[in-house]
Formats: structure tokens, sequence, C-alpha cells
């Protein structure tokens, strides 16, 4: 592919798209690590347009969908008020909620991309100190975030149907 995606702020319209790039990039990423019953459990409440929907309309939210041109969704951020079990979370903090490119996708520095749109937009709104939540694997993750100057500060169980994932909340 010769073109370059854009990234552009979600619309309404984009719900339903960016619930199925949502569950997509989940199982293709971490689907592995479940049995079928737990993601069965889990995707259908946390990936559907709906929840996208509430997502794009709250203003204290933000979610940008990378694409080519007028294209299905190829990867998208989902950023805003911290919502991770911090001890002590400061009134203003924000976090970078969901972070997915498709791993076909992942050579275009597209997650770069998106997670800079996404701390512009939290400076902007005065969201500080950041947060993420990161799979205690996911060392790639964890480089991205640690360049954007995130260091670990606590850790949680993350629930995915039965199984609980060993997650590391990184805060900037």
């Amino acid at each position: 592919m010769n073109a370059t995606p854009t990234i552009r702020r979600a619309t309404v319209a984009d719900a339903a798209a960016v619930a199925e790039l949502g569950a997509a990039t989940f199982v293709e990423t971490f689907g592995h690590l479940y049995p079928p019953e737990d993601l069965h459990a889990y995707l259908p409440k946390t990936y559907t347009a709906e929840v996208y929907r509430r997502r794009i309309e709250d203003p204290g939210t933000a979610l940008w969908i990378a694409s080519f041109g007028a294209g299905a969704p190829i990867g998208f951020v989902l950023v805003g008020s911290c919502t991770l079990p911090v001890e002590n979370l400061e009134p203003a903090a924000g976090e970078v909620r969901q972070l997915y490119v498709l791993s076909q996708f992942h050579n275009l520095r597209l997650g770069t991309r998106l997670l800079e749109t996404a701390l512009d937009w939290l400076a902007t709104e005065g969201r500080a100190p950041l947060y993420v939540g990161v799979w205690s694997e996911n060392h790639g993750a964890q480089r991205l975030y640690g360049r954007y100057g995130f260091r670990k500060v606590a850790e949680y169980g993350f629930p995915v149907g039965k199984t609980i994932d060993h997650e590391f909340i990184l805060k900037r």
C-alpha cells in the first residue's frame, strides 16, 4: 500500500466499525491467552457499537481512528479521564484507555501517530498526570509508552471472563 493512513476524530457513525476493530485487535493481540469461554464472556459486553457510541459522545473522552481514505479503520486510540485503580488518584488525571492497530499495519508507525494525537488532546484538556494500563507481558507497548515518559507505578488484575491478567499501571 502506497498511501499514508489518515487519522481523524471518530464520530458516532464510526461506533460500529470501531467496536468491530476493537474486538478484532484484542483477539489478534491477546486471544491466545484466554479459553474461548472467557473471550465469549468478555468481547460481547466490551466491544459493542453502543459502548463506543457512548464513548464518542462523551465530551470527557476522545477517540481517533486511522484509515486509508474512507476505508474501514485499521487502528484507534481512546483517551479520557483515568479509570484505572490508582490509589490517591489526582483529580485531573488522564488515561490512554485503548490503543490498537491491526498487526498487518504495525510497520506504519500508526501507534506512535495515534498516541501523539491523543497526548496532545490530553494536554489541551489539562489532563495530568497521565496513566495507561498495559499487560505485564506486552513489552512492545511498554517500550512505546516508555519513550513518552511513562514509568511503572503499580500493578493490578484485569478480568477477561474468569481469567485475571497481570497488568502494569504506567504513569507520566
